[in-house]
């Protein structure tokens, strides 16, 4: 009986930002600018999540305003080890400062089979 769906399981590294709507770099949003560099580094993927609430190490509250937004924003990133290790000086020139997480992970790459 064929597979209709294979699994196809590689390890790599997953790469989290962690930053605030408001950070800026050249005066755009600090996280268009890393999706930006990382589209340009050839990393396979970029997702950009919004938080509803958090604070970093200077205890400043990020958070929904009525007047304009400072949301917390994390980037994750998932790719091959040697392609995040490559990406992480660069981002973290654009970020000049803030929090990057590593961690190892197995990656699942979930494709249709063919029959």
């Amino acid at each position: 009986m064929p597979c209709g769906w294979c699994v196809v399981s590689d390890p790599g590294r997953l790469l989290e930002l962690h930053m605030a709507e408001s950070d800026r770099y050249e005066g755009k949003p600090l996280f268009e600018a890393i999706v930006a560099k990382c589209r340009e580094l050839s990393v396979s993927g970029v997702t950009v999540f919004r938080g509803l609430e958090g604070y970093g190490p200077t205890s400043e509250m990020h958070r929904a305003r009525l007047v304009g937004k400072d949301q917390p924003i994390i980037i994750v990133i998932a790719d091959k080890a040697e392609i995040v290790d490559n990406a992480i000086p660069a981002l973290g020139d654009i970020m000049g400062g803030g929090l990057m997480a590593v961690s190892e992970i197995r990656m699942k790459r979930v494709q249709k089979g063919t029959e």
